[in-house]
């Protein structure tokens, strides 16, 4: 579908980022997100789209205030991602006003009640300690930058020694599968079984970090492999690790915004990062506890907190102490609260059903 497809079909537009936080600047972009219902070759056919996010300065279109920073989700993907309790897509029917809106998105807001559960403190915790994580990257990049490309002999291997990316990670995909069956059908491991598979990306996990040394034999066992194997099963993911590490310092090298740049190298962390990981943490203690989504950070009152974080006011240790006790707060508040554990997904399949049907293919 192109740009104006699209836009004959958007239910609704809102202005996001920091303009829609109350948290803007003067250099602060207009960032746009909203929400569109495909036609029929995508319902009946074989045809798919998840999403627009690119083109909006090439093609011509009514909506002419779009930016280059717009997303709009088909409607499928949108209620997919907030029966998922994702931050940036959930926040979209907790706005007050709206650039553009139809009868069809004013119904979708009417339920947005239904798309609120206790996994946002599994979504927003994450979704925070994702920002924790690049902030602490990029600060290690600004105090002790990579200096030289990695190489095999830095890992303990030979330079045709290591694994390629496809085959370690096809050991590890055979690994997930022994672990997950292990498991499964323990009753006094269902707890177990259902943070690793459902609450955790156990998968994901295995593939982004080396298998730590106090697992190797266990591993050895499992998979019934020599220990030479899973050894260069470890030093090989170091070496890939530590390969992807230095690639994204490049790529952050290049690509910084000067401004930006400039302010890290004041503070000596990134503000704008740490900024977001606050908010967001804050916003699922909000969640669990009021079961309301406050996005204008002025009327929660912790928009100058959160400006000053930006504006690199705190030290390093004052924003990780911050962060820290959030993550508590958020324990707390996950405990405590009445959310359902999960979104019920046949009302929101038969949400979807309605408002296709009131759109019309």
């Amino acid at each position: 579908m192109n740009r104006q497809e699209i836009e004959q079909r958007t239910i609704l537009i809102a202005l996001t980022g920091s303009q829609g936080y109350g948290l803007a600047t003067e250099t602060s972009d207009r960032d746009y997100r909203g929400i569109f219902i495909a036609t029929k070759p995508y319902y009946l056919g074989l045809k798919s789209i998840e999403q627009k996010d690119s083109g909006w300065t090439e093609e011509p279109g009514k909506f002419s205030y779009l930016s280059k920073d717009t997303s709009i989700y088909e409607l499928k993907k949108f209620l997919e991602l907030s029966a998922d309790n994702n931050p940036n897509i959930l926040e979209l029917l907790w706005f007050k006003d709206y650039v553009h809106i139809t009868d069809v998105g004013r119904t979708l807001k009417q339920h947005k009640q239904m798309f609120l559960s206790k996994k946002v403190r599994q979504t927003y915790a994450g979704y925070g300690y994702a920002q924790i994580k690049k902030l602490e990257s990029h600060r290690r990049w600004l105090l002790n930058p990579p200096q030289r490309k990695p190489e095999p002999e830095d890992f303990g291997l030979a330079p045709t020694q290591p694994l390629t990316v496809v085959q370690l990670n096809a050991f590890l995909e055979y690994l997930y599968l022994l672990i997950r069956g292990r498991i499964q059908f323990l009753e006094e491991a269902e707890e177990l079984y259902n943070l690793l598979m459902a609450e955790i990306d156990f998968k994901a996990v295995l593939k982004q970090y080396a298998l730590p040394e106090e697992t190797l034999d266990y591993t050895t066992k499992i998979s019934n492999t020599s220990e030479n194997f899973i050894k260069l099963i470890q030093k090989t993911q170091q070496y890939h690790n530590a390969n992807r590490e230095y690639e994204n310092y490049q790529q952050w090298k290049k690509n910084r915004n000067p401004a930006r740049a400039a302010m890290e190298a004041k503070v000596g962390y990134d503000a704008k990062f740490v900024m977001q990981a606050i908010r967001l943490l804050k916003s699922g203690i909000e969640i669990l506890e009021t079961q309301n989504v406050i996005i204008d950070r002025r009327e929660a009152g912790d928009a100058e907190e959160l400006l000053a974080i930006k504006r690199g006011e705190y030290s390093y240790d004052e924003v990780m102490a911050i962060a820290n006790n959030l993550y508590q707060q958020l324990d707390v508040a996950y405990a405590k609260s009445t959310l359902p554990k999960s979104v019920d997904r046949e009302a929101v399949n038969q949400l979807c059903i309605d408002l296709v049907s009131m759109q019309g293919l």
